[in-house]
């Protein structure tokens, strides 16, 4: 069974490739390509397109986010049950910092709560489905391609002017001794300002991110009021964190349920419909 689904996973992540090769691409094209039946690649576009890595318009698949979504989609499961899991914690009125974490944005879709204001460097947030009543606020500042994050000096500004109740921040490491990471240096001062600008701090990190320690620095682990992760982080680790005081909420993406911790060269493709 686990070499069936690392089977499916590496087809999905060879589909990504394709797409970022090619831009848009037809069933008959892929299923050629991979040496599968039209039938299963539909089921995986289906799957890619359910956790938001794919769109489909005007008869062609295309990524949601191109250069971001190189993700297994056993990887993308998790991510979807954190980011769902961060937005039940959003209430009406909420003012919320977001950062450029692919897992942080995809909580827009899923928040329920009213009247919400998120403020956010990212600028994929504009393209990103979200209950009507939601404001976006892009901080501004210099754009960095093709992740659309935005830094500097302006970005700073902005974000030093308000607060929010509550930050949802990704994170590149997290580890106890290198605290939180990321590995652009441009976004490391927007991260932290956001971290110091908000009275709770939730940080959103799937098991990949569990105990590594990237480039640069932004925030102290003990400073985290909850990390939510999934069920397969490492365990030593988040025993560590326990030790430190911090809230572990795992989330389990096969059952989207969760159990909570507490202190503890390019061608032309063919063109057409893709189904």
């Amino acid at each position: 069974m686990k070499r069936s689904l690392n089977f499916v996973d590496h087809r999905r992540t060879e589909i990504i490739h394709l797409l970022e090769q090619y831009g848009h691409v037809k069933v008959s094209f892929l299923a050629k390509e991979l040496n599968v039946s039209p039938l299963t690649i539909r089921r995986d576009l289906n799957s890619l397109e359910e956790h938001h890595i794919i769109t489909r318009q005007y008869g062609k698949a295309m990524l949601l986010n191109p250069g971001s979504s190189g993700f297994s989609s056993s990887q993308m499961q998790c991510k979807t049950a954190i980011a769902k899991k961060a937005a039940a914690l959003v209430q009406d009125q909420d003012s919320i910092f977001i950062n450029t974490s692919s897992t942080a944005l995809l909580m827009m879709q899923y928040i329920t709560a009213n009247n919400v204001t998120v403020i956010t460097n990212n600028g994929k947030a504009l393209k990103m489905p979200h209950n009507p009543t939601l404001t976006v606020a892009l901080t501004g500042g210099e754009i960095r391609f093709p992740k659309e994050s935005m830094f500097g000096e302006f970005a700073l500004q902005n974000i030093g002017r308000v607060s929010a109740n509550k930050c949802f921040l990704g994170c590149a490491g997290l580890s106890v001794e290198g605290g939180l990471t990321t590995a652009a240096f441009q976004e490391r001062p927007v991260n932290s300002m956001m971290f110091e600008r908000s009275e709770k701090h939730f940080v959103l990190a799937d098991y990949t991110k569990i105990g590594v320690t990237s480039n640069f620095r932004y925030g102290e682990a003990e400073n985290i009021d909850l990390l939510i992760t999934n069920d397969t982080a490492p365990k030593s680790v988040l025993t560590k964190f326990k030790r430190m005081g911090m809230q572990i909420e795992l989330v389990k993406p096969s059952e989207n349920k969760t159990t909570q911790a507490q202190n503890t060269g390019q061608t032309e493709p063919p063109q057409g419909p893709v189904s």
